[in-house]
This record gives structure tokens, sequence and C-alpha cells, in this order.
């Protein structure tokens, strides 16, 4: 059994990339809300918008997709 992932600078450079694929996401979200109309956050947990929250899922979606194929290469 091939033990690479034990080694130090592979644990560590997969902390980072995951740290910078979540500051990444968050971004992204941070710009979303910018350029809509209204508050994301809100909308979503004080209005109840189902609706937007379906797209917001999507885009969280689409995002991590985007992030992940970015990392991997």
């Amino acid at each position: 059994m091939d033990l690479d992932w034990l080694k130090p600078s592979a644990f560590f450079g997969s902390i980072v990339y995951a740290l910078i694929g979540v500051v990444m996401f968050w971004g992204s979200f941070v710009l979303i809300d910018k350029l809509t109309p209204y508050k994301l956050w809100e909308e979503l947990v004080e209005k109840h918008n189902v609706a937007l929250a379906i797209v917001v899922a999507a885009m969280a979606l689409g995002v991590s997709i985007i992030v992940a194929a970015a990392v991997h290469g």
C-alpha cells in the first residue's frame, strides 16, 4: 500500500489548497452579494426566499466545481 498522502508536503499542500478554495468561494459569494440589488443573507434567512436559495445553491455548486477543477489542475 502506497502511503504518499502521509507525507508532510502532501498533507500541508492539501490544507493550503483547501483554504484557497474556501477563500475563493467566500469571495465569490461576497461579490455576488454586492452585485445584486438586495442583501442575499437577509433574503435567505429572514425572508425565507426559496427561489433565491435555489439560485444561490446553483451558484455555490458552480463555483465549487470551478475551484475544484482549478486546484486539481
